[in-house]
């Protein structure tokens, strides 16, 4: 396949995401089966695709300048300027001609002669005056939401809750490509054999950060492997392989995993309890408990009992008092996860967080009569929303007596990250460790 297709398929790619409001991730891996791209042509196009997402509003902040006498731009004509403009700043292996080359052909053929020269003017006045310096912006705030490409209201919010100087970790951190690591089904294989197969199969592999069953690859796809297939790794982050070890499930025990799918975490749980007891793993939406079924199939894993229902009326289904521990991976705004979904910074608002806090105190609330007494809740989110984490759990506690922080989570978690905890809760950057962002709490229903 020509390069040149690579940027069509591209600029395709990046349409859908804007248009439809498709996932990045999940767009991707649909055109790269549609096109049978060679592995070159694949890291190419994640790469534009990822980098133009990631970096969107700094691209348009350089633009805007050469756009000034323009009239209302198409919107596939922005994009095309934009990921012509990512190659030409951002990726020092592709030649600037050849992307302002491509970048006119295409103009050429989706458009007419003028929007090809619109496209060559601009792409070639950059070349000759350069883009405009960033230290032109005087607010800090609002400059570093241009600089890394946050909406404004994001980094003045992060701002507020944890100062200038770590939000600017953090946003930096989210313009990094993340490791893909996965986590080994101990209970059927150990760490060295899984590492040594995955070896075999050409991957290029090393332990992981933080969590003890995790595998990183540094070269390679870990989910096209045979040790995946087999259902001896199953591909998850290391921040989110923690929360089924704060829960510290036990052999035996009766589990409720309320919001499951995809089920990384109902798994985990599962290799923990070595396939004896019961894992209730719940989603709203039937198609997503398929996940969980096809995972927990994969894995070899016959514990898990999964059920199509609504959080918020569990209690109409379990009786009370029924389960040893409670895992609440609650519903949210996922601004822990932006390194791996760039697209969810701009699909959020400020507006949104209220409601997502709303179903949040929700489902903690109707999960909590189901709880024995002396058991474990625990509730996991993948933002760093100070709202949707501290203050949930500080408005649960509030209203609800019968629970206390529970101090002994400290213990079951890995020693890298015990420091971060504190009140049975731990708070991670994505700047710590390179992993997700993520919040875990332990409660302690009382005797």
């Amino acid at each position: 396949m020509k390069t040149k297709n690579v940027r069509e398929i591209a600029l395709e790619t990046l349409l859908a995401i804007e248009e439809k409001e498709a996932y990045s991730n999940l767009q991707l891996n649909k055109v790269i089966e549609e096109h049978h791209l060679s592995a070159r042509d694949v890291g190419l196009l994640t790469e534009i695709v990822y980098g133009t997402v990631q970096r969107r509003d700094t691209l348009d902040y350089y633009l805007t300048p050469f756009l000034a006498k323009a009239r209302k731009l198409e919107r596939w004509v922005r994009i095309l300027l934009r990921l012509t403009l990512y190659q030409v700043l951002y990726l020092d292996r592709v030649p600037d001609r050849a992307a302002i080359f491509e970048a006119v052909e295409i103009a050429k053929k989706r458009g007419h002669k003028g929007t090809a020269s619109l496209v060559n003017g601009v792409m070639r006045s950059i070349q000759r005056q350069g883009v405009p310096p960033l230290e032109d912006i005087e607010d800090e705030v609002k400059r570093l939401a241009v600089a890394t490409s946050h909406p404004y209201w994001l980094v003045k919010r992060w701002v507020g809750q944890y100062g200038f100087a770590e939000t600017k970790r953090m946003c930096e951190t989210n313009l990094l490509p993340p490791k893909q690591t996965a986590r080994v089904n101990t209970a059927r294989i150990t760490v060295e054999e899984a590492m040594e197969r995955l070896r075999q199969e050409g991957m290029e592999v090393a332990r992981g950060e933080v969590a003890a069953e995790a595998i990183r690859a540094e070269k390679g796809n870990l989910a096209h492997t045979a040790v995946f297939r087999e259902g001896l790794i199953t591909i998850q982050d290391e921040s989110s392989m923690l929360v089924a070890r704060a829960l510290g499930p036990k052999e035996g025990e009766r589990v409720l995993d309320s919001c499951a799918a995809p089920g990384g975490k109902s798994t985990h749980i599962a290799e923990l309890m070595d396939s004896t007891g019961q894992v209730i793993s719940v989603d709203i939406h039937d198609h997503k408990v398929k996940l969980i079924e096809e995972q927990a199939k994969r894995l070899q894993l016959t514990n898990i009992s999964t059920y199509v229902l609504d959080s918020r009326r569990l209690g109409e289904r379990f009786e009370k008092e029924s389960f040893d521990k409670i895992l609440v991976d609650a519903p949210c705004s996922g601004f822990g996860v932006i390194r791996r979904k760039p697209d969810i910074k701009y699909a959020k608002t400020e507006e949104d967080i209220p409601s997502l806090i709303e179903l949040q105190q929700e489902i903690l609330r109707a999960v909590a009569p189901l709880l024995k007494r002396g058991g474990t809740l625990v509730y996991s989110t993948c933002t760093i929303d100070r709202e949707e984490n501290e203050e949930v759990i500080a408005q649960f506690l509030k209203h609800h007596p019968e629970f206390a922080p529970d101090e002994t989570m400290q213990e079951r978690l890995p020693e890298k990250v015990q420091p971060y905890v504190r009140n049975g809760q731990l708070h991670l950057l994505p700047h710590y460790f390179g992993s997700d962002g993520f919040f875990i709490a332990s409660l302690r229903k009382k005797v």
